[in-house]
């Protein structure tokens, strides 16, 4: 099992390009699978489930090939995100295998979730979303207790080179590595194929005009390349620590958000209190959060995606049902024989059923 394991990574570092270009085209086709046959939103999930479990395995690969070899030059700086993940990774192995484990269960929860609606009855399909959502609450308190700083999602590092610009004259065996030493130079021209004759002067009509505008600034050439109070930071210090119980009481709200909404769903209402408390919930956390400086990028970047996650809600329970399906519903009704917008028509007709079956979908 070790040998084979071990020629998959060799053969993943030699056709990293290829195989993330495979991932890539097998990723667009999980969009416009549901709908197309039966149990076709189950293959689109499956499929997706498994491409990201292995682009998971991929990048860790990647990034221990990268840190072994002494060569290995990035081609970009790594950006804070990953620097602050991977730096918790590599300080404590419970945040790394705890974010590890809640990634794993965000990329295959929606699968769970379809295969319990097949095989269950719904009463122990939502008792199975709710051991998910407390499983998902604890490993979130436990990153918190750990790091004892807010939580960034996703919390293990992003792939961040793009293969298909990685040079295939690499001298070693990590297609991650950029040459380490400068190319050749460029060889002369024969004898035979060079111009001996004396060049004949510009013709006006052939000489490029002037530039129109004049040139760049110095300063604003070099302040984007100038290093920021975050390139210098430790990255571990990139976020700030939680300091006072009003801090540390929006983050664990924000967290078991997810827990208390779920609980309500499975209880069966079908009135609003569920919604209304999960969205009561998370303006609370907003509102109890702190104010994170100028320079902290990073977490104001985290909170920007919280504050853009609450459109969400127009995906889900009253409103959804209510507002804004009616509203897509006559859309897809009105522009289903409109070239080209009728292709996007057809999607939404084929998403909406699932978004009214699964919970998983429009899940906070």
């Amino acid at each position: 099992m070790s040998s084979a394991l071990a020629r998959y990574e060799s053969f993943l570092v030699a056709h990293v390009s290829t195989i993330s270009s495979l991932e890539s085209s097998l990723r667009s086709i999980t969009w416009i699978l549901p709908g197309r046959f039966k149990d076709a939103e189950l293959a689109s999930e499956a499929l997706s489930a498994i491409l990201n479990v292995m682009s998971m395995y991929h990048d860790t690969l990647l990034a221990r090939v990268a840190q072994t070899d002494p060569k290995y030059k990035p081609l970009i700086p790594s950006s804070a995100h990953t620097r602050y993940t991977r730096a918790w990774c590599e300080k404590d192995a419970r945040y790394k295998w705890a974010a590890r484990a809640l990634e794993l269960i965000r990329f295959t929860e929606l699968l769970v979730e379809m295969g319990l609606r097949r095989k269950v009855s719904r009463k122990t399909r939502w008792r199975g979303i709710v051991v998910l959502e407390v499983i998902k609450a604890l490993l979130r308190l436990v990153l918190l207790r750990i790091t004892r700083r807010p939580l960034l999602s996703p919390p293990i590092p992003e792939r961040e080179f793009d293969p298909d610009n990685v040079p295939a004259g690499s001298d070693t065996s990590s297609p991650t590595l950029a040459p380490s030493s400068p190319p050749s130079s460029i060889p002369s021209t024969p004898d035979h194929l060079k111009n001996n004759h004396v060049p004949l002067p510009p013709h006006p009509l052939l000489t490029p005009p002037p530039p129109a505008h004049s040139p760049v600034p110095v300063e604003e050439y070099l302040l984007p390349k100038a290093l920021t109070t975050a390139s210098v930071k430790a990255p571990t210090s990139l976020v700030k620590p939680l300091s006072s119980p009003k801090e540390w009481l929006s983050e664990i709200i924000y967290h078991m958000r997810p827990l208390v909404y779920a609980i309500m769903l499975s209880s069966g209402r079908k009135d609003t209190r569920p919604l209304m408390t999960a969205l009561a919930m998370e303006l609370l956390a907003l509102n109890l959060r702190r104010v994170p400086a100028q320079s902290a990028a990073l977490e104001r970047s985290e909170y920007a995606r919280r504050d853009r996650d609450i459109v969400w809600y127009l995906l889900r329970g009253s409103i959804w049902e209510n507002w804004t399906r009616p509203k897509l519903e006559s859309f897809a009704n009105k522009t289903s024989h409109t070239p080209l917008i009728g292709v996007f028509s057809a999607l939404v007709k084929d998403w909406i059923p699932l978004i009214d079956e699964y919970y998983y979908y429009t899940a906070p």
